[in-house]
């Protein structure tokens, strides 16, 4: 191609994206103004989270000049973060920024929104969701809550939790407290531990008390802030009960409806944003995070073999008996299985080859 004929149509292309962008800017502009409160599960103490969401506020109202304002609320301001879910459904605010596996008791369905154990990791969640066919079926599942979702973020595998006893063994699950939420605490009941569902806020002060016996979060970066550290030593890894934690964008059916086209693009934009971010910046800020830990005095372990065995076998139990009971969840769980499979195929000729040399060598 001549370099003028490539100048005169490069110039004729960004002409053309120049305006696109002002006819969804004045598409927006010429909407009225709308008001949304958003409330959080999360303190704001929690920054890489909760700081995410309020970043996806302000990014929709940025993308919408200003005539889309969502006010982005922490942890219990508006209400208590095991009831976001009941006042997104009832209209009590217009969306809410959840890790849904809480609320999996609904409809065990909903478990496949955050993650399944021992299921996809993030970029494979991500690829189930948007080419998977998982975003569609999982729309029949929210909305006969009439709620609509959206990933709006994912802070990769978790970290195994915290324990103030070493976990040798899976009879060292026998009775152990441990806080834990959605699917995660069904399985290791099966293996004897007691499940707790407790909020992020009051985790610390239950280990602290020895109310329970050990807790998961999500990984170093946000362990640190709360501070587990100082109250339980033996940290280990991995978290096979959430491979991939999605965070989801719970909004009100007709809240929804009502949006006029150009705010409704805003949202799905602003959400894909942060989906990537949330992650990256989790990626970047863990290292660092588990180093100090480390240094503090923190025992990083890894579950043995065993229990890993063990927790596989109980997990497989577990889905089964929800999808005999569940024909919602049998519907998602068979075709996921294949896509589950499928991409484990893939990640093994590609991803774990490479990645597997390179931890490998100095």
């Amino acid at each position: 191609m001549k370099r003028r004929d490539f100048l005169t149509k490069a110039g004729a292309g960004a002409a053309l994206g120049a305006t696109l962008a002002g006819s969804a800017g004045t598409a927006a502009a010429q909407a009225q103004p709308v008001r949304w409160r958003m409330a959080t599960m999360w303190p704001k103490s929690l920054d890489a989270m909760h700081g995410s969401a309020e970043t996806f506020g302000r990014r929709v109202g940025e993308i919408t000049e200003g005539r889309f304002n969502i006010s982005v609320t922490a942890a219990g301001e508006i209400v208590p973060p095991p009831q976001v879910f009941d006042a997104v459904q009832n209209g009590t605010i217009e969306c809410g920024h959840v890790l849904s596996t809480f609320f999996f008791g609904k409809n065990p369905a909903i478990g496949f929104d955050a993650g399944m154990p021992f299921g996809l990791n993030a970029r494979q969640q991500a690829a189930w969701m948007y080419h998977g066919g998982g975003l569609q079926a999982l729309r029949e599942v929210f909305g006969k809550f009439g709620i609509v979702q959206f990933p709006v973020g994912n802070v990769g595998v978790q970290m195994g939790g915290w324990y103030r006893k070493e976990i040798n063994s899976v009879a060292d699950l026998q009775g152990l407290k441990f806080r834990i939420g959605g699917i995660g605490g069904a399985i290791l009941a099966k293996l004897g531990a007691v499940p707790q569902q407790i909020p992020p806020g009051e985790i610390y002060t239950s280990l602290e008390k020895g109310l329970i016996d050990g807790a998961e979060w999500i990984g170093p970066y946000d362990d640190e802030k709360l501070g587990f550290h100082k109250v339980a030593k033996f940290y280990y890894t991995p978290g096979w009960w959430e491979g991939s934690a999605q965070v989801t964008l719970l909004v009100n059916q007709k809240a929804w409806d009502a949006l006029p086209a150009p705010y409704k693009s805003a949202v799905e934009c602003a959400a894909g944003e942060q989906y990537m971010r949330m992650m990256a910046e989790y990626d970047a800020k863990h290292p660092n995070a588990l180093k100090r830990l480390v240094a503090g005095g923190a025992q990083l372990r890894q579950f043995p073999k065993p229990v890993l065995d063990a927790c596989y076998k109980a997990t497989q139990q577990v889905l089964g008996e929800f999808a005999a009971k569940s024909p919602e969840f049998k519907k998602i769980y068979e075709p996921w299985q294949r896509f589950r499979d499928d991409q484990n195929l893939w990640f093994r000729v590609a991803e774990h080859a490479l990645d597997s040399y390179r931890y490998s060598v100095k």
